[in-house]
């Protein structure tokens, strides 16, 4: 009986000091901002012009890559406004359309960067306002 309490706390040990390595490593992570949010037109079903406006947080694993992307985003940011110009109103205001747009960007983002860095650096891209018209 001991010896199966003993191979428990044992287990139990090391399950604790595996979870504690996994929040050292997570605490690595880094987000970069794009400053101001950014706002551009889409095609619209109507007469009127459609427009979104988003702000968008890079994840990235280190913070010393944050540099690379202050860097480079003028290159970033045009490539976010060039998907959405491109994007219909329908897509736009669906909740799929937004993930599909989501992950277009998370994709040429880390395609640029690939050419500009020789590494693609966003593990991920999120949407932390998507307001719409």
């Amino acid at each position: 009986m001991n010896r199966i309490i003993a191979v428990l706390l044992i287990a139990l040990c090391s399950s604790f000091s595996v979870t504690a390595a996994d929040k050292q490593e997570l605490a690595e992570y880094a987000y970069y901002g794009f400053e101001p949010e950014i706002v551009t037109n889409y095609i619209s079903n109507r007469k009127k012009l459609g427009y979104v406006r988003i702000s968008v947080e890079l994840m990235v694993k280190k913070p010393e890559q944050l540099v690379s992307l202050e860097r480079h985003d003028p290159l970033l940011r045009a490539a976010i406004v060039e998907i959405l110009g491109n994007q219909t109103e329908d897509k736009v205001k669906s909740l799929t359309g937004k993930e599909e747009i989501r992950r277009e960007c998370y994709e040429k983002i880390n395609q640029l960067l690939e050419q500009e860095t020789g590494q693609p650096l966003v593990v991920n891209l999120l949407f932390t306002k998507y307001l719409y018209d």
